[in-house]
């Protein structure tokens, strides 16, 4: 059984987009913390919109995603961003790490994930948005941060190895 495996992500936008994405995912079995806060979760909150990952209207993924804004949406444009491409980029990266073997198939029925899920409130407003950047950007970080969770990634072994030689990408102590 898997009760609770994290993972995250970050994959860079193309030159000039504001499509970075970074998702955080938890899986675990329906049964257990994860399939409680899925549960808990499905209420709507003003500005923070959750929604099935689905492939396209009657093809929800397995296992059941379940997409969290980080971010409060503020206009139809965000949320169209969010239910329309990142949507479809979160729902590919889920089925194909069950067609990949990242998610025990198996277990896709017994397993949900909740994954948060950010969007750079500028992708709203720039009239030069490459949606096939913020598909790439979002479905690679997902399959990434997916697989991570699966793997225990990066290994404790590794975070202790790199802890004097990593900072934060937006804060230096030392700076």
């Amino acid at each position: 059984m898997i009760l609770f495996k994290t993972g995250e992500a970050t994959v860079l936008a193309a030159d000039g987009q504001f499509t970075d994405a970074m998702p955080e995912i938890l899986i675990g079995d329906v049964h257990g913390p994860v399939g409680t806060a899925f549960a808990s979760m499905m209420g709507q909150t003003a500005g923070h919109t959750r929604m099935f990952a689905i492939r396209a209207c009657n093809q929800m993924v397995r296992p059941p995603t379940l997409m969290v804004p980080k971010v409060t949406m503020k206009s139809a444009a965000y949320v169209n961003l969010f239910g329309g491409v990142v949507q479809s980029a979160t729902a590919d990266a889920v089925l194909d790490c069950v067609i990949d073997h990242d998610i025990p198939r198996d277990q896709a029925n017994n397993l949900c994930i909740i994954s948060l899920i950010w969007i750079d409130p500028q992708c709203v407003t720039d009239p030069n948005l490459d949606q096939k950047d913020l598909y790439r950007t979002n479905y690679q970080a997902t399959r990434l941060a997916i697989r991570r969770a699966m793997n225990d990634e990066p290994t404790l072994e590794e975070l202790i190895a790199n802890r004097k030689k990593i900072r934060h990408d937006l804060f230096d102590p030392d700076a």
